[in-house]
């Protein structure tokens, strides 16, 4: 097949056929239609050569030129067919420099079937990749968003949608499930990522996130979309049951009767499309305990006890309460942790006051042992809020004199029986710490006691040098999460109560003393900076 004058102006009726068939680019499809045509060409040719075809937008006319470019004196000729030296070049070119090209008009080729077959190809390959580019470009910008389409099949458990400029996939893990799906059904996902790959554009969708929750409420309530409610958390058990924190910025709107709506109207119409999935509203607060106590509804909650550090949280409940705060398989304190993002210890009035009694008798039995006191007055210090030898040494004399029946000479001598119990722990533990090898240089590093130096020697640290190599997480201790649940590493010196700050100027005086870090460098920390880095360390852990 000759490129005649007769289908001269076919090629660009074909283009412009193709391309509002793909709904891509003429142009495109007529630079896939040069290059099939440049292929034919270098096959009559010869596969040396540099042939190009431009095909002219108005006629259609395909023009073949043969390319040779002027190389170098320094430059090897490596192919006679595409490239010239400049001796070479000067019959063609006045004043011929490396780079320059020559080109020479080739009569058009004769496309045989394979020829035909070969340029066929290439054009379908590059309409493909112009079609794949497309649609990305298309859906990009649309994750985070929810879409209708259509089912198309379902492979090995995952569905394929139709979702109009091509088709995304909804994997079988992403489905609530008991829902089941035929050929032509409806279907609304949540568009959670848009990847371009190697087959193309991959669109994968989703109804089991909790943003296709959030973006459902948005859809139904107009106080979301205008930003006066604003979905601060959601957790769900797909399919089941559901919970979501909600905070209204006017004083005037109800954020939960907003999302509920009418007669429940609204949270109705997001149950419905979820397949009956029961929706906790909840109102959001700043104070974290106050939100867990919301979280846990309908379940009434009569204590909590909150640690940060660790963002764990104790929640004590009456005994009639306890199997309805935690729900069935545990789904209602499952979700509320979600939701606040922390750990919950769930126990009953009576397991919170047997392990208060627990702490207490233990305290007292310290006091009796260690200050050879009877167990009356053990108690009493107990009582008192005092949980260790430390605080009776080294309390101010008038916070003792509080306690019935303590003068000042029984003050003293309470004092001087923790100090001297104290004193024979540090030489005894110091005695240890330098039988199993720890070095005069640590010992000697200020900032850690006998103790610390023994739990040290016990890990394998002994110098100065070894315990500057040491991570500030590995002495505070830290929090790693795994499969999505926090995991405890527990820090050497942690049952020193040493914090994840004090832990990293510890480490950091030993470097400097060592020489490994230039003290000028050491920018003073803000303590909001410090307090970031610990949490970066800790993420690292």
């Amino acid at each position: 097949m000759a490129i005649t004058s007769a289908n001269q102006l076919e090629l660009l009726q074909t283009a412009e056929a193709v391309a509002r068939e793909k709904m891509i680019d003429p142009a495109l499809v007529v630079e896939a239609m040069e290059e099939s045509l440049a292929r034919a060409a270098k096959s009559r040719y010869g596969a040396e050569m540099d042939i190009r075809v431009s095909i002219d937008r108005k006629t259609g006319r395909a023009t073949f030129t043969r390319v040779r470019t002027v190389i170098g004196p320094e430059d090897e000729l490596e192919n006679y067919q595409a490239q010239l030296t400049v001796e070479q070049a000067k019959q063609f070119l006045d004043d011929p420099k490396p780079g320059d090209e020559i080109r020479d008009e080739v009569p058009p080729v004769e496309m045989g079937r394979i020829a035909a077959q070969s340029a066929k190809q290439v054009i379908l390959q590059k309409v493909r990749e112009a079609e794949r580019d497309r649609q990305y470009e298309e859906f990009k910008d649309r994750a985070g968003t929810i879409i209708n389409g259509q089912v198309r099949r379902e492979e090995y458990g995952n569905i394929i949608v139709d979702v109009g400029a091509g088709e995304a996939i909804l994997r079988r893990n992403d489905k609530i499930g008991r829902e089941s799906y035929r050929p032509n059904d409806r279907i609304r996902c949540y568009v959670k990522d848009v990847r371009r790959e190697a087959r193309g554009p991959q669109i994968f969708l989703s109804r089991t996130a909790p943003e296709f929750m959030a973006e459902l409420f948005k859809m139904e309530v107009p106080e979301i979309y205008d930003g006066i409610i604003e979905i601060k958390a959601v957790a769900r058990d797909p399919g089941s049951r559901a919970k979501i924190g909600v905070i209204s910025y006017d004083s005037s709107i109800d954020p939960v009767g907003a999302c509920v709506g009418m007669r429940g109207s609204r949270v109705q119409a997001v149950v419905n499309e979820l397949q009956g999935e029961k929706i906790d509203i909840i109102p959001w607060n700043e104070d974290l305990p106050t939100f867990l106590v919301n979280a846990l509804q309908p379940a009434e909650v009569s204590k909590v006890v909150l640690d940060e550090e660790a963002e764990r949280i104790e929640v004590v409940v009456p005994e009639e309460q306890l199997s309805l705060a935690i729900g069935r398989r545990g789904q209602n304190v499952r979700l509320a942790s979600q939701l606040t993002g922390l750990d919950i210890d769930i126990m009953t009035e009576e397991q919170e006051s047997a392990r208060r009694q627990a702490e207490f008798e233990e305290r007292t039995r310290l006091f009796m042992d260690k200050l050879d006191l009877d167990e009356f007055f053990a108690q009493l210090l107990v009582s008192e809020g005092f949980t260790n030898l430390e605080e009776v040494a080294y309390v101010d004399l008038d916070e003792l004199l509080v306690i019935d029946g303590v003068d000042d000479s029984t003050a003293e001598e309470l004092q001087a029986r923790a100090r001297d119990h104290i004193e024979a722990q540090n030489k005894a533990a110091l005695e240890n710490a330098r039988a199993m090898g720890v070095e005069e240089s640590l010992i000697a590093f200020e900032g850690l006691t006998p103790q610390m130096l023994e739990a040290l020697a016990k890990d394998g640290i002994k110098t100065l040098e070894e315990f500057a190599t040491c991570a500030d997480w590995e002495l505070a201790g830290g929090w790693t999460t795994v499969n999505g649940e926090r995991v405890k590493d527990d820090g050497i010196l942690e049952p020193f109560e040493v914090s994840l700050e004090e832990a990293q100027d510890l480490v950091m005086t030993a470097r400097v003393l060592l020489g490994w870090v230039d003290p000028d460098e050491l920018a003073p920390q803000d303590p909001a900076d410090a307090e970031e880095g610990g949490e970066s360390e800790e993420a690292e852990a």
